[in-house]
């Protein structure tokens, strides 16, 4: 049997993280084996290139390249977690996937969604997510989110204009009408509660897929 893979998308500080750590533990209470990871990161080496790409020094890092480091992360990532979780039947909860390089690197940056999804494409030889959960939420109410948030680690794409948030908010709207059937959209400006249960509706029927 073949797991289920799925991802969590959405602007910095829309609160995905937090939904995804509820998730978890209500999967593995309800009987599933699940997986926990996120991008870039997840393995050893993926988490070194996320040191590079998210280092605050990095300011001169180029478009280009940021896609490259990415893509390769995510490779790495993925032949040597996601793919062996996934081939032992668990459910597999990540924190960012392809869809965050389409719209950090292929529309913010101005990249083209298309030239970076051929690059990803090389990486992920087709392992798309069985469904994505993307947290709609204003920009301007993530960042003040984290700017109230001491605890939360602070990156270099966290010190971005927002008018570069905004970019990446607009190219989840394309993504959304682009691939309507994977990715699935949750209204994360209300209570933690609410976000986390309306996360869990759109789920259920792909859990039950998977029985």
């Amino acid at each position: 049997m073949s797991g289920l893979f799925i991802t969590f998308e959405g602007g910095d500080g829309a609160g995905k993280t937090t939904v995804l750590n509820q998730i978890s533990d209500w999967l593995k209470e309800s009987g599933y084996s699940v997986l926990k990871t996120r991008e870039p990161g997840g393995i050893h080496i993926a988490e070194s290139i996320r040191e590079i790409i998210l280092n605050k020094e990095h300011t001169t890092m180029d478009g280009r390249t940021e896609a490259l480091l990415y893509a390769a992360a995510r490779r790495q990532h993925l032949v040597e977690k996601v793919m062996p979780a996934l081939n032992e039947g668990q459910v597999v909860l990540c924190d960012r996937f392809i869809d965050s390089s389409l719209a950090y690197q292929g529309y913010a940056r101005g990249l083209g969604i298309d030239e970076v999804y051929q690059i990803n494409q090389f990486a992920i030889e087709g392992c798309m997510p069985d469904v994505t959960l993307f947290f709609d939420i204003p920009p301007e109410e993530g960042l003040k989110r984290i700017s109230a948030n001491d605890e939360r680690e602070k990156n270099r794409l966290d010190l971005e204009a927002v008018d570069f948030h905004e970019r990446v908010y607009e190219a989840y709207q394309l993504l959304l009408r682009k691939y309507p059937e994977r990715i699935q959209s949750i209204n994360a400006h209300q209570d933690i509660e609410d976000v986390e249960e309306a996360a869990k509706e759109v789920l259920r029927p792909f859990l039950l897929k998977g029985k």
